[in-house]
């Protein structure tokens, strides 16, 4: 027995934001951010939360697996970007899809927290702990942007993608999961600091920093050898491979993971072009969208990696 996939759903914000619109309040251009990262738009957040995204996106999930939330059993919800500190984002969603029976919680792996709920989704279904779960990424990154750090906040968008799974004979294949915490100022934001009767700092939280050229030069020697992994696991190679679906980072790094795989780059589905980067939701909304397009085939063999804040990387190679 393995762990399958049998439903897909996913959920963006309303509101669209260009390139050309970040433009009117930042010295950038639709050229600059398009020609160097992929991006034209991406959706950010005004009435919606993380939670509430994640609860549209877990029912659409529910709908195509033909399941209600009283049946889920487990809720993983992957983000950096909660809307509170406690309760968690999955508690929130146990609460919005009725799934009293479920337990529920968060997991902190950045852009790869999808792949780190999946695996952990996993785990529990094979030791027969539960039969079924919900799993997500989720994020609203534009609460936590410098929006005038054009560098960075120019890359990130907001959205949450599910996933349905359950014990199967078949499904999820091999996996791979890795982190690096030497390096993982490149990527980072802090949370609140010490303040209590013992020390005195002001209350204000950090927004995003990252060192674009040390994530690129990491997530482009990572992710093949993570992907490799997993394919020597199952005893294939890449072109035995139909779909590679990776976290939506920069069209630059798609484009140097398939060379070093020496794999066509239209076996890389591409979203970020009209989503930018959704960190943990990136994955499981490019997946839902090649599912409901007719893109996934009974018995396709899918590569699925997530790489960023951590470091971090995660890969799984499932059969659909």
């Amino acid at each position: 027995m393995t762990t399958r996939i049998i439903g897909t759903g996913s959920c963006l914000p309303e509101t669209v934001v260009t390139n050309d619109d970040l433009a009117k309040i930042m010295d950038t251009s639709d050229e600059w951010i398009r020609t160097r990262t992929g991006i034209r738009e991406r959706r950010l957040v005004k009435e919606e939360t993380t939670a509430s995204l994640c609860e549209k996106a877990a029912l659409r999930a529910l709908e195509n697996a033909g399941m209600t939330g009283e049946e889920i059993e487990l809720i993983i919800v992957g983000t950096l970007t909660g809307d509170y500190v406690t309760p968690s984002t999955a508690c929130q969603v146990q609460a919005g899809i009725g799934a009293s029976r479920a337990a529920a919680f968060d997991v902190n792996a950045a852009c790869s927290g999808f792949l780190f709920a999946l695996h952990m989704a996993h785990a529990y279904l094979q030791a027969g702990i539960y039969q079924n779960a919900l799993i997500l990424g989720a994020e609203t990154l534009s609460k936590i942007m410098d929006w005038s750090d054009r560098s960075t906040c120019v890359l990130f968008g907001d959205g949450a993608g599910a996933a349905i799974l359950k014990r199967d004979v078949t499904g999820l294949v091999a996996f791979d999961l890795g982190c690096d915490g030497s390096r993982g100022q490149a990527l980072s934001c802090k949370n609140r600091l010490n303040n209590n009767p013992l020390v005195s700092n002001p209350i204000s939280l950090d927004f995003v920093h990252m060192a674009g050229q040390e994530v690129y030069k990491f997530a482009v020697s990572t992710v093949p050898g993570s992907i490799g992994k997993v394919l020597e696991q199952a005893g294939i190679t890449p072109d035995d491979v139909s779909w590679f679906v990776l976290h939506q980072a920069n069209v630059r790094i798609l484009q140097a993971v398939a060379k070093r795989l020496k794999v066509s780059e239209e076996k890389f589905p591409v979203n970020l072009d009209h989503c930018g980067n959704i960190s943990a939701a990136s994955v499981p909304i490019l997946l839902d969208e090649m599912n409901r397009n007719g893109k996934l085939k009974k018995g396709e063999r899918i590569v699925l990696s997530g790489f960023g804040g951590g470091l971090s990387w995660g890969s799984a190679l499932l059969e659909w």
